[in-house]
């Protein structure tokens, strides 16, 4: 069959699904309140542009409802661009979409925008209305493209806002667990914590997934990203070596891995195609690569990389066995938590070839992540802190995130703090 016509948008055909978009959002269940929530008060009443950014299904529509509800009331409008009636919009179809609000809703100053990033060049309409007083918050799901957007014709003009899958403190509130004080807990609550963590590390933070433990959440999100945000989006023609390295790394998170080694043992061509799956993968916010910390660019471009996925969840539904590693969603974890806070986490690698599982540099701290906390291990992970903390010769933080262990370690004039993971991520 060839091609279908286009239907040419009218108002007639706009009218009803914006109606009906606008009544499902205000209907919409708001769910746990997210903690970036509070810190968008003062951005949202900017005349900047506010861009939502995060994979699919990671609540951003929700984030969107809740702000309409605690910041703009009911002066705004709201489109969603993933409406399947609306997949033929174009941005010579913006001036009819407003006109059609205007005489659904009355005039509004304030428009919010969702999985804006399925609308060519929109960012000229949003900047030439911007220009005119209006306010935009819109979300997508492509980070990279909303970057080249926002960077070519909205330089200035924007602010990035990243959303993340629910935090543990919103995975209890999820939940309904109230959260006892850290500063006394009991036996009881310190092994209720614990199982609680557990069952993050395995459940993840992806709301609807939580929401419908029966449904296959997890694959479906998964596939529609490779194939409707990745495959189709940059054309893939060999989409089977796509699913493969996604396959290889969602089974294989928080690994050392090589882009040369993956060529070889995927049989990919070349060092270039990995890269360029690699960089889809991460764009579409499935993977986060993390960089040697080194003072050369170089040495940072040529070293192995870290590969963490974006929820932990994810990982233990799609990817090969991996529920019983529970070491390595542990450490993906840790890596998640610290990534929603900054973008500059590395791995380090001291003089004697001791590996750090994390080191943030601007606050000078070390952190090793590691499940069970025996002597020998205990002997191993100091020691690398050590190296690392003397290398770098400035005060700072070693600390080591287990599953369920907390003590003070004193070594070498240096205090490292041993916490358990449940602690550390509602202490930090």
């Amino acid at each position: 069959m060839g091609d279908q016509l286009q239907v040419e948008l009218t108002k007639e055909l706009l009218a009803p699904v914006l109606k009906e978009q606008h009544e499902a959002f205000i209907a919409r269940d708001r769910g746990v309140k997210r903690e970036v929530l509070d810190q968008l008060g003062d951005i949202v009443v900017t005349p900047q542009i506010t861009v939502i950014t995060g994979l699919r299904r990671v609540g951003k529509s929700t984030l969107l409802a809740q702000i309409a509800n605690k910041y703009l009331k009911k002066e705004f409008y709201f489109v969603n661009f993933e409406d399947e009636r609306l997949l033929n919009f174009q941005i010579k179809d913006f001036d009819l979409l407003h006109e059609t609000l205007i005489s659904l809703f009355g005039e509004k100053k304030t428009f919010l925008f969702d999985e804006i990033q399925n609308v060519p060049q929109w960012e000229r309409f949003v900047r030439r209305l911007h220009d005119q007083g209006y306010k935009f918050v819109v979300t997508g799901s492509n980070a990279s493209l909303l970057s080249q957007e926002l960077g070519t014709r909205l330089t200035g003009r924007s602010i990035r806002v990243e959303l993340f899958p629910f935090s543990f403190r919103e995975f209890l509130a999820f939940k309904q667990v109230e959260i006892p004080s850290l500063l006394v807990l009991t036996t009881k609550q310190r092994g209720n914590l614990r199982k609680l963590a557990n069952d993050y590390i395995i459940s993840g933070g992806i709301p609807d997934a939580l929401k419908y433990p029966e449904l296959a959440i997890h694959k479906t999100l998964y596939d529609d990203v490779l194939y409707r945000d990745i495959a189709t989006r940059y054309k893939l023609d060999n989409v089977k070596s796509l699913k493969e390295l996604a396959f290889y790394l969602v089974s294989n998170t928080s690994l050392l891995v090589s882009f040369n080694k993956l060529k070889d043992l995927l049989k990919l061509g070349s060092v270039n195609t990995v890269k360029s799956y690699v960089d889809y993968l991460e764009n579409s916010w499935l993977f986060f690569v993390v960089n040697k910390y080194a003072y050369s660019v170089k040495e940072q471009q040529i070293a192995a990389k870290k590969i963490y996925g974006i929820d932990t969840g994810l990982a233990t539904s799609v990817g090969f066995s991996f529920s019983g590693n529970i070491g390595k969603l542990l450490e993906n974890m840790v890596f998640l938590h610290l990534r929603r806070k900054q973008q500059n986490v590395y791995y380090y690698k001291t003089n004697q070839d001791y590996e750090i599982d994390f080191f943030l540099p601007k606050e000078n701290v070390f952190i090793q992540v590691t499940q069970h906390f025996t002597d020998v291990i205990k002997e191993r992970e100091v020691r690398a802190l050590v190296a690392a903390a003397t290398e770098q010769k400035k005060p700072g933080t070693q600390v080591i995130i287990t599953e369920s262990d907390k003590q003070l370690i004193e070594q070498e004039d240096r205090k490292i703090q041993v916490i358990p993971l449940y602690e550390w991520l509602l202490d930090n």
